[in-house]
């Protein structure tokens, strides 16, 4: 990612802040085969930084009067099993660690937003070049890339669908596929409403995963697009002191979406899976 693609202008300037580092497994075989390495790097890192974190303050935890640090974990955590304890009403054991985990990871992947749009190309263009970094892309910030989005929302899929068959067994959530939301007496109606109340069920489970990742991905491109529109201009026309000034008004602003986006994501996940433990 470069400072200022050679060649100028704000359009250009933007399409190169928009390419991710690919890897292809099969050339020539499209982009569906392509690996988006940056995207991939970082949420791993972030998710590291994450557990580290955790990890490292719960090893030092005191029942005393608690550090800072352990503070601020303290009250994320209990603000997420307030969360959890509200919406969901059965063993929430397992649940709030995983609402955790999504709540924090997700907000680290959006706080990427907040770094400076030219940075990674500065580091490039100082270790290596203007002419490397030139040719280099690299985006920080993964809930900006649709695949990223569509892995998660996968991801909360299968548990939802894992909640549900626990819950009810195989059979029952199957049953349940075929006999809800319309419910009909006699074995004729039944049968005759199954292919309805199949394709509903269906419609309902598949929307879940789109919403979550169009509605996260959608936020966080927009917002990632304004930092580099932003970046452009005050590289153009607008001069560098007022664009300072507008990028730290929008990221002021910005902050509110990440953590906003993060919270949506993990009570979406939570108001999911405890629909699928219900029984009709």
């Amino acid at each position: 990612m470069a400072s200022e693609p050679q060649g100028g202008g704000l359009t250009e300037y933007i399409q190169h802040h928009l390419e991710h580092l690919v890897v292809t497994t099969r050339p020539g075989a499209g982009s569906f085969w392509d690996i988006r390495l940056d995207s991939i790097v970082v949420s791993l890192v972030l998710g590291g930084l994450f557990c580290l974190w955790f990890w490292l303050l719960a090893r030092k935890a005191s029942s005393g009067v608690p550090s800072k640090a352990q503070a601020l974990v303290e009250i994320i955590v209990e603000f997420v099993d307030t969360q959890v304890k509200d919406t969901f009403h059965g063993d929430r054991r397992t649940l709030t660690p995983l609402a955790l985990s999504i709540f924090m990871w997700v907000f680290f992947m959006n706080a990427m937003d907040l770094l400076p749009v030219d940075l990674a190309g500065w580091l490039v263009t100082t270790f290596r070049g203007h002419e490397v970094a030139h040719h280099t892309y690299f985006r920080m910030v993964p809930t900006a890339d649709v695949n990223t989005t569509i892995g998660l929302a996968l991801s909360v899929f299968f548990l939802v669908l894992a909640h549900g068959i626990k819950a009810k067994g195989a059979g029952g959530f199957g049953k349940e596929l075929l006999t809800a939301p319309f419910h009909a007496e006699g074995t004729v109606m039944k049968v005759v409403l199954s292919p309805f109340n199949f394709l509903l069920n269906v419609v309902e489970y598949l929307s879940k995963p789109v919403s979550l990742a169009m509605r996260l991905f959608g936020n966080m491109y927009g917002g990632e697009l304004v930092f580099m529109l932003i970046a452009g201009l005050m590289i153009s026309w607008i001069g560098f002191v007022p664009g300072v000034l507008f990028n730290t008004g929008w990221a002021i602003f910005h902050i509110l979406i990440i953590a906003l986006q993060a919270y949506i994501f993990m009570m979406l996940t939570i108001v999911y899976i405890a629909m699928a433990r219900e029984h009709h």
